[in-house]
């Protein structure tokens, strides 16, 4: 059977995250998404982590399911194959995405004089298309001054690119609604995703914006707990850390009945006119809160605790390092159709993602590897453009393309 987007031809240039990420999310879902880059590779070619052999295990992992084409984009010969790609004719191709800052060439106008329908999206930085990165981004939106341990002071920025990654969905989804678009109107366009606009329509929609306007406070810095409710981190007994989530009345009491402390809750109550039940009220005796469950969980090993947990039906995970997650998750394995075991030419064998998205009325198909650099160049030559081989050896010959 079909993947749910097979057929679809999208063309990227990118580099880095939300672009590509954008692409490998249609990608796994079926489309054709054929990236173009520098021949030797473009900006994240070589980017961390990467193996002894300096192979970038980012930008396999990143690429998955695409095809690469390797081109010389310096010269009008490059230019006018990757136009030419861009802008061939079909009902599913005419899509371009991108974030790179692109010549006149590449221009939304240009293309469009050539394919009236063409759909291009385009990932600026800031608003008025000036550049911005996920780490510039976040240092301008608050979230720096509440991340990190209470006592802390200064900004701390997320490791994690959580704008670039939300932008990068966000890209895909764009691309699809205006795919759907020209379908029902025959119109292409160009759409413009600002990733700075990502950040403060997501700040804004958390209710950040309106704190600041409305109760002219700020959010503090609380470390680990979990703003407005109870949930924090516990070391157990041998020396692991757990998090606790408690989000309704009926984790609560479970969570009062596994550690014994169901009548320590209720003088709690009585002693501070709280009820435990309302989330906001959790949040005004967390301290104390925290120092009784914190005791439980100092008696309790993490096997122990978290079982006790799961059995009342109380959310909790346990902290792990990256290669605590890939030996103990018993989701990260083959075992999860999510992920299977691929041999990535160049790494190694690597336990790979497919698309999170499970259409359960088609099945779920194979994981595909992350593609060499240019390793498809001759193949969309000749299938899309059709170039004989001899154009295409002349090509080569030439400097104009690539392959692995």
């Amino acid at each position: 059977m079909s993947m749910i987007l097979e057929g679809l031809r999208v063309v990227e240039g990118s580099a880095f995250v939300a672009a590509p990420l954008g692409g490998m999310t249609l990608a796994q879902m079926g489309a054709d998404v054929i990236r173009f880059d520098l021949i030797g590779g473009g900006l994240d070619y070589k980017r961390w982590p990467v193996t002894k052999n300096n192979d970038s295990i980012y930008w396999a992992a990143m690429n998955k399911g695409k095809r690469s084409l390797a081109i010389n984009l310096r010269e009008p010969e490059g230019q006018e194959i990757v136009t030419a790609l861009i802008t061939a004719p079909g009902p599913d191709s005419g899509i371009f995405l991108t974030n790179l800052q692109v010549q006149p060439w590449l221009e939304y106008q240009t293309l469009k004089s050539l394919r009236r329908d063409l759909i291009m999206l385009k990932i600026v930085g800031n608003p008025d298309g000036s550049v911005a990165v996920d780490y510039t981004v976040n240092a301008r939106t608050g979230w720096p001054y509440v991340t990190g341990p209470a006592d802390h002071n200064g900004p701390i920025n997320n490791v994690l690119p959580g704008w670039d990654l939300t932008c990068g969905l966000t890209a895909a989804i764009g691309l699809l609604a205006a795919e759907r678009h020209r379908c029902r109107s025959g119109e292409g366009q160009l759409v413009n995703l600002s990733l700075a606009d990502v950040a403060y329509h997501l700040t804004g929609s958390l209710g950040y914006i309106g704190d600041c306007q409305i109760n002219d406070q700020e959010r503090p810095r609380i470390g680990n707990d979990m703003y407005g409710t109870f949930g924090r981190n516990f070391k157990t007994s041998d020396n692991r850390e757990i998090m606790l989530v408690v989000v309704t009345r009926r984790h609560i009491k479970a969570l009062g009945q596994v550690t014994g402390l169901t009548q320590k809750f209720q003088d709690l109550e009585n002693k501070h006119n709280v009820n435990l039940t309302l989330e906001g009220d959790r949040w005004k005796v967390r301290d104390e809160l925290n120092k009784m469950v914190g005791n439980w969980f100092s008696t309790q090993t993490l096997k122990v605790a978290g079982e006790a947990l799961t059995n009342a039906g109380i959310l909790w995970g346990p902290f792990r390092t990256f290669s605590q997650m890939v030996k103990e998750d018993p989701f990260v394995s083959t075992n999860n159709p999510l992920f299977q075991e691929l041999e990535q030419p160049g790494i190694g064998r690597i336990l790979t993602p497919g698309s999170p998205v499970n259409f359960t009325g088609l099945p779920r198909t194979k994981v595909k590897r992350g593609p060499l650099l240019g390793e498809h160049t001759d193949e969309i030559l000749s299938t899309i453009l059709n170039m004989s081989d001899k154009k295409i050896g002349l090509l080569h010959d030439s400097g104009i393309i690539d392959g692995p």
